[in-house]
């Protein structure tokens, strides 16, 4: 084996115990896995929980003390439901600060063989530049030019779906987002933070309304707070198969979003060292995320953001706002 480092994985689940069966059975076929320590979080249950969830739950939670084949398996059971944002920051927070990076998997994410290889060599590739923040394991399935032949791209928007980091990019993130206010007033920073798609800034707003729970906007609006990039594969190195209604948030379609996996039998990923992100892949990236729309979802997008925006340069043009 390479002399690398080799960062933890943390795996978070909760009551499906199907799901997570999959997720583990395929991180075991990773050549990383017998030199990987894998911790797991199990979220606790919710106080309306039904007989039916509290069984589903002990389930999972019996699973997975079954679980070997790991360098070693730690097991965090929570006493009380913290929610998918807020397990994940917690988890990744608690194991990032004791070691300093970190590979990310949820219950419903079936990894490629090379999946922590990939994961392990971007880390150590990219640990000096500083605006990589993220290394995503998963790409959405646009159509790229004929003529890039690079086995890696950048985007401006984070991957949730299997996914790694550091602790100086992870510990800069603002969970509460407290400049939300003067940012959702600045035309110029909300079209910086739709780079990576149209839907980005109503999601945030969303979230600071309380209408969603998401960790991985915040940590959107972090990224581009610092102009930095996720690095993904052109070929998924993983799909989520969660997209059944099992899941939190399953808003997506799955044929749609999930892009064909690496097929290749040995391992022959070059990583470019300095990357940036393509203007002509970033587009058609972007575009991606309006075209999953409906007609009237995408018009909806579009004027609720003309709306905004428009309020704001009026807001600023008689004194109300600076």
């Amino acid at each position: 084996m390479e002399n690398i480092t080799i960062a933890p994985i943390i795996l978070f689940v909760y009551n499906r115990l199907e799901h997570t069966e999959k997720t583990v059975e395929a991180l075991l076929k990773n050549e990383f896995a017998s030199d990987s320590v894998l911790y797991i979080f199990a979220d606790g249950i919710k106080p309306n929980a039904s007989p039916e969830q509290e069984r589903k739950i002990r389930a999972v939670r019996d699973y997975i003390h079954s679980i070997c084949g790991f360098k070693k398996v730690v097991i965090e059971e929570s006493k009380y439901n913290r929610g998918l944002a807020n397990s994940v920051i917690y988890g990744v927070s608690k194991i990032i600060n004791e070691f300093g990076r970190v590979i990310v998997v949820e219950d419903d994410i079936v990894t490629h063989p090379f999946f922590l290889r990939f994961m392990n060599d971007c880390l150590n590739t990219y640990s000096l530049r500083k605006d990589v923040f993220m290394i995503g394991g998963f790409s959405v399935n646009i159509r790229f030019p004929w003529w890039y032949r690079k086995d890696i791209y950048a985007t401006y928007r984070s991957c949730s779906w299997g996914w790694a980091t550091w602790k100086d990019r992870w510990n800069q993130a603002d969970w509460s987002v407290a400049d939300f206010r003067s940012f959702s007033c600045n035309p110029q920073k909300i079209a910086q933070f739709n780079r990576g798609g149209d839907d980005m800034f109503p999601m945030l707003k969303a979230q600071m309304d309380g209408k969603i729970d998401s960790w991985a906007i915040r940590w959107d609006y972090c990224m581009t707070s610092h102009n930095a990039i996720c690095i993904r594969p052109v070929k998924s190195l993983c799909v989520n198969y969660g997209m059944d209604g099992s899941g939190v948030h399953c808003g997506f379609e799955e044929k749609r979003m999930n892009n064909e996996m690496y097929k290749k039998d040995i391992y022959l990923f070059s990583l470019e060292k300095t990357i940036t992100p393509s203007k002509i892949i970033s587009r058609r990236f972007k575009n991606f995320f309006v075209e999953k729309q409906s007609f009237w979802k995408k018009i909806h997008i579009h004027l609720r953001h003309y709306i905004h925006i428009s309020r704001v340069l009026v807001f600023k043009k008689i004194g109300l706002i600076r």
